[in-house]
């Protein structure tokens, strides 16, 4: 059984309708990525995965169980954790608060600050700090790390890299193999195609709200919709990588 299922979801905010019947199966331990274009939907997915935006149609369960019912809090207690889009740390406060706040539901696990900081070796000198003169980089590691904290089963991770200058970007995502290793299965949003390639197990692609190719990285790779979609031609994908 999938730990989180997606099924023939439609999803939008008012007169806006952002997924049109998107259906998606995850299995634990996985990381399985989201990609598209900007308006694809995908940031769209995880909120409605979260309780933020509501669902028109279809359902979305979570170890079997139906979350239309369940608040945002509740599915965080229950092992589901967003980092949104924007990182939206409390600037005031400092790191290792922030970091605290996210075991606000007392879910208990084996994420603490000192593990957060074995993730992120950059955090330790950081901790007195206040969020807000942090570099958006720190500020990101600080999301997920707050994510972290609320020791979930399920860790969604909604656009790690935008704004980031790539080096910062790849130290990013050489911890998600960590958080994986921990137990804990990943979901993240990426309009990148190639950075999500040696971290996924599985990529799905979204397309104005609908899915339009599921599988593997070398599946997904060599799919000509999604080279016509996002990778341009064949020739310039070589080229790139010359």
């Amino acid at each position: 059984m999938s730990v989180l299922s997606v099924a023939s979801v439609d999803a939008g905010y008012g007169d806006f309708q952002a997924l049109f019947g998107v259906s998606l199966d995850v299995e634990q331990g996985q990381t399985v990525a989201i990609i598209g274009a900007n308006g694809a939907g995908k940031s769209t997915l995880l909120r409605a995965v979260m309780g933020q935006v509501p669902i028109g149609r279809g359902t979305i369960t979570y170890n079997g169980d139906d979350l239309a019912p369940l608040a945002t809090h509740v599915r965080v207690a229950r092992g589901l954790a967003l980092v949104p889009e924007g990182r939206r740390l409390f600037p005031s406060l400092s790191v290792s608060e922030n970091l605290r706040i996210g075991a606000h539901a007392g879910r208990p696990g084996r994420w603490t600050v000192a593990r957060v900081v074995e993730l992120f070796p950059l955090l330790a000198r950081l901790l007195s700090r206040p969020a807000d003169v942090l570099s958006g980089g720190e500020k990101q590691a600080v999301a997920i790390g707050r994510a972290l904290m609320s020791n979930p089963d399920v860790l969604l991770l909604d656009e790690v890299s935008l704004g980031l200058a790539p080096i910062v970007v790849r130290d990013l995502y050489a911890a998600i193999p960590g958080i994986k290793a921990a137990g804990t299965t990943v979901v993240l949003v990426e309009h990148n195609m190639h950075l999500v390639m040696g971290v996924s197990d599985r990529i799905v692609v979204l397309n104005h709200g609908r899915l339009l190719a599921e599988g593997t990285p070398d599946a997904v790779r060599g799919d000509p919709r999604v080279v016509d979609a996002y990778l341009g031609t064949a020739q310039e994908i070589e080229a790139a990588h010359a």
